[in-house]
């Protein structure tokens, strides 16, 4: 029997040849002395080991110095870190799978000593209670400035140029990172957005940004070839919001209007509990005509269930995909997953990062 997770389909203007999805991953081994720039050789055989999955989507890739929020992740937005996707992608398609780059901005998530001394930035002076990623190891995030309205058309503009980079770079599509507390969450969550200027206030006002960011990307690549990653209820990042159904309602309605590839949906705290009240993921299922990815948990025997029901098109998996590059042969035979080291997950060197084994290397 072929279950229906194995199944080509197509998510927007995009083929794929299965329903398994790489969720984006961060790992910070870019070279961050060039200017954040992938495509080491390194980099290139992480990807193609992976490249089983019916889609990649890349790990989380800024549109500008200051949108950065993890050492060593890649940018989008020169004309270096462009030529140095390009052997990825290549490697990517000559595997026979489809790749988007996972475009974003952190915004209050980060720290100085990752943006050239520039404090953050955010909707409001909002403090956040967490820690970013350094050279010298983990430190308090500071409290952000609010950014100026006309800013924030820059910002909108910063996204286009990542989306015209990743075309140019070879990349499918892209996903906006709207999820686990960074900047498109930020704005809006009213436990970040204290705004009373027109991207404040009111869902349809918090809603702007997104609205806008998605509106500028599809101006520039095609709504077929665009999607977004949202996570409702997550506290990721010491963010909430107040009536989470309302807004992010409000949003998928307006993202179907707009008839986007795909939404990429991170079901209850990411890498955490399912079970999180606030939003109704089955009405957005039904409310979005496009491809639902679904993710957040799931096991061999929930992927295949939520696809074969109909109650997803696709699976994304991250851990599970950093330790078991052979993740879709896997999931077919029923064969047992590598475990993921965790000690290895932001550190520089193949360790952890293409060192795991295949079942076709471990028989």
């Amino acid at each position: 029997m072929t279950h229906k997770l194995f199944e080509p389909t197509r998510i927007g203007d995009i083929e794929v040849a299965n329903r398994v999805v790489m969720a984006p991953l961060t790992r910070s081994r870019a070279d961050e002395a060039a200017g954040d720039i992938p495509g080491s050789p390194m980099n290139v055989e992480y990807y193609r080991q992976r490249s089983n999955a019916g889609l990649i989507i890349s790990e989380g890739t800024q549109v500008s110095p200051l949108g950065k929020g993890y050492m060593a992740t890649p940018g989008i937005y020169s004309d270096e870190q462009v030529e140095g996707w390009k052997p990825i992608t290549q490697a990517v398609h000559e595997a026979g799978s489809k790749i988007v780059a996972q475009i974003w901005h952190v915004g209050r998530v980060t720290h100085p000593n990752l943006t050239g001394g520039v404090q953050p930035i955010a909707p409001s002076a909002v403090t956040p209670k967490v820690t970013a990623y350094t050279h010298a190891g983990k430190v308090e995030a500071p409290q952000p400035r609010a950014l100026a309205t006309e800013e924030i058309k820059e910002i909108v503009a910063e996204y286009r140029r990542g989306a015209a980079n990743a075309i140019r770079a070879g990349f499918d599509g892209i996903e906006l990172h709207g999820a686990n507390g960074y900047l498109i969450d930020q704005f809006l969550r009213d436990g970040a957005n204290q705004r009373t200027d027109e991207y404040g206030g009111s869902i349809e006002n918090r809603a702007r940004f997104a609205l806008e960011v998605v509106d500028a990307v599809v101006a520039e690549i095609g709504a077929g070839r665009v999607g977004i990653r949202l996570s409702p209820v997550t506290p990721a990042n010491d963010l909430a919001d107040s009536n989470p159904q309302a807004v992010f309602g409000y949003l998928v309605e307006e993202l179907d209007k707009r008839g986007i590839a795909f939404i990429h949906f991170v079901e209850g705290a990411t890498g955490g509990p399912r079970d999180i009240p606030g939003f109704d993921f089955a009405w957005a299922r039904q409310a979005f005509k496009g491809t639902y990815i679904a993710n957040n948990g799931y096991t061999r025997e929930m992927a295949l269930d939520a696809v074969e029901s109909g109650r997803a098109d696709a699976v994304a998996f991250g851990r599970a995909y950093i330790a078991n590059p052979d993740l879709v042969q896997r999931l077919k035979l029923n064969a047992p997953f590598n475990t993921p080291n965790p000690q290895t997950f932001y550190v520089p060197g193949a360790a952890g990062y293409i060192d795991y084994p295949t079942l076709d290397q471990a028989a």
